[in-house]
């Protein structure tokens, strides 16, 4: 289900960027001949005007094919991607990467608007507050409940715990141990019970405490206004380009330097098991996660890189300064290594993710 999430997210992120190429090329009178959903083998296509839109057999996103994008056509005229003006080259490249931003301010506008789950102060918390499994240690006792579940309900023998909150939970785990504790929790709608019991050693501070291994807090969902929601979309948006930004970058310097730490690095594999743990916690969370992957693939594909909107915006930018372009096989060469680097990273962090996982 993990697997069959994380595709549909990537499709729809990719769609999305693609969208911007298209739009954009075609507001510039650049000649687009086929507008992609997935990947070939092609399955079938049909024709609107000069555009070909096509569905293909791999659902991994799409693509957009510009009339003389790759410098060699010459025919059409200045209907051709490198016959039009530097501005609408560089346009054309940057929209993409500007329509991921705006999808992901749609996304964070909407989780907004219809409520997000929010951990909430014990002291503050409404009725509809609910106690949340943020997440479990590994190996722990009560790591047979999946992150994400809803505790309804804890007792030991005839002891039942009145109020569901993180500190009474912690207090009547601690009263009643070593005894079995029955734990009832909601998760996918619905209801299961499992028997625990708590143990010792888990907290390096507190070696002698019983505890069931577990991170917890109280949450309830919180809305806003449409125009509260649209600003704190933005705001968010802009939050998390920053953050990510300067990561990414803290990260490059880190790895020239001989000191970056990649287990911090997720690739394909290790997203597919955080798209599965957001989605654990409703289809709110997993937009406020896609919304930070269309970030992510913002600021990725603007990197100065090769065979990357930001490498061939570069190119772009080289040859309006010097007026001569590119030969059409230098370019090709020098995206062929940066596509040939970018695989190389991806196989890297794909090995990161598989030893993390075992």
């Amino acid at each position: 289900m993990s697997v069959l999430l994380f595709l549909g997210v990537l499709f729809v992120l990719i769609l999305v960027h693609e969208w911007g190429h298209y739009i954009v090329a075609k507001k510039t009178g650049m000649r687009v001949d086929e507008f992609g959903i997935g990947f070939p083998p092609k399955l079938f296509g049909i024709k609107r005007g000069e555009t070909e839109y096509t569905l293909n057999a791999l659902p991994i996103g799409g693509f957009v094919r510009i009339f003389g994008e790759n410098g060699t056509d010459v025919a059409d005229g200045d209907r051709a991607f490198g016959a039009r003006p530097k501005w609408a080259q560089a346009l054309v490249l940057i929209a993409g990467v500007v329509m991921n931003v705006l999808f992901a301010w749609l996304l964070f506008s909407i989780t907004f608007m219809v409520g997000v789950p929010t951990a909430v102060d014990e002291a503050t918390a409404g009725p509809e507050a609910e106690l949340f499994i943020l997440n479990t240690l590994q190996g722990s006792p009560i790591a047979v409940i999946p992150a994400g579940s809803v505790i309804t309900a804890v007792a030991a023998g005839d002891q039942q715990l009145d109020t569901v909150t993180p500190t009474a939970f912690t207090e009547f785990v601690t009263a009643v141990s070593p005894q079995v504790i029955d734990i009832t929790y909601e998760a996918d709608d619905a209801v299961s019970t499992v028997a625990i019991t708590a143990v010792q050693g888990l907290v390096a501070d507190e070696p002698e405490r019983y505890v069931v291994g577990a991170s917890l807090a109280l949450v309830e969902q919180q809305s806003m206004s449409f125009l509260a929601a649209i600003g704190a979309g933005a705001q968010s948006s802009i939050d998390g380009l920053v953050a990510i930004t300067v990561g990414l970058f803290t990260l490059l310097g880190q790895a020239i330097a001989g000191t970056a730490d990649f287990t911090q690095v997720a690739g394909p594999v290790g997203i597919v098991g955080m798209v599965g743990d957001a989605a654990a916690f409703g289809w709110v969370a997993l937009l406020t996660f896609t919304a930070i992957i269309s970030l992510n693939l913002a600021v990725i594909n603007l990197l100065p890189l090769p065979a990357l909107d930001g490498g061939r915006l570069i190119f772009v930018a080289i040859e309006a300064i010097t007026g001569k372009e590119i030969p059409p096989e230098w370019a090709g060469r020098i995206n062929l290594v940066g596509f040939g680097l970018l695989l190389l990273l991806m196989v890297l962090v794909t090995y990161n993710d598989i030893i993390n996982l075992l």
